[in-house]
Parts: C-alpha cells; structure tokens; sequence
C-alpha cells in the first residue's frame, strides 16, 4: 500500500473539524495498562516489621499498595488477619510509602536486585 493510500484511509481531523473545547473519546487508564516497566528502584515490604497501619495504601499516589485477605503470623507471633504487597505492574517507584512508613518496614530496592 502506497504512503498516499495510507493516509487517505486514516485521515485525522483538523482543528477546524473539531468541536469547541474538544473532547476525549476515552481517557488513558493505568489499571487498563501496566505502567510500572520503567521504575529504577521497587519497595519491598517486610511482614514482619509491618504493624498493617494502611499509611502505604493510603499514601500511594498509584495506588499499587494490594490490600489482602491473607493471614500472616510474625516471626515473634503477632498474628494479622490482612497482608499488604506491592503490584509492581503498576508501582512507579516513587519511594512514597517507603518515606511515610512508621516502622521502616518498607525499603526501597533498586530494579533487578
């Protein structure tokens, strides 16, 4: 197919044809698509330092932070109903929940370690 074909047959339309102020068909969606390939570093949370505060879900701007139903007894055996882990499909690497966490049980790892 010729260059002149190609664009006959997917023409865009022209600022002139658009209505005013313009309008999104459908918006991006960042649970519709895994954006989180390009992150340098990914926090790793420790179950065992976690005391299940909610300031990493409630902090992250992704939100990536998973809030499960799945049980988990520490290492001293405090006993918790929910666990919390990282969609790293999603994650960004920002490092937000890992500043904000109250007993350091997030750290931040660099990608491939």
């Amino acid at each position: 197919m010729s260059r002149g074909a190609i664009e006959s047959a997917v023409r865009l339309r022209g600022w002139r044809e658009l209505p005013i102020g313009g309008y999104i068909i459908e918006p991006g969606s960042s649970t519709l698509n895994n954006t989180g390939s390009w992150r340098s570093q990914r926090p790793v949370i420790n179950q065992d330092l976690c005391i299940r505060c909610r300031t990493c879900w409630v902090v992250c701007p992704e939100p990536a932070i998973l809030e499960l139903d799945k049980p988990y007894t520490t290492s001293g055996g405090v006993k918790y109903d929910i666990t919390y882990e990282v969609d790293y499909d999603h994650c960004k690497g920002c490092g937000v929940c890992a500043r904000e966490c109250p007993t350091n049980a997030i750290t931040m790892v660099r990608e491939g370690e």
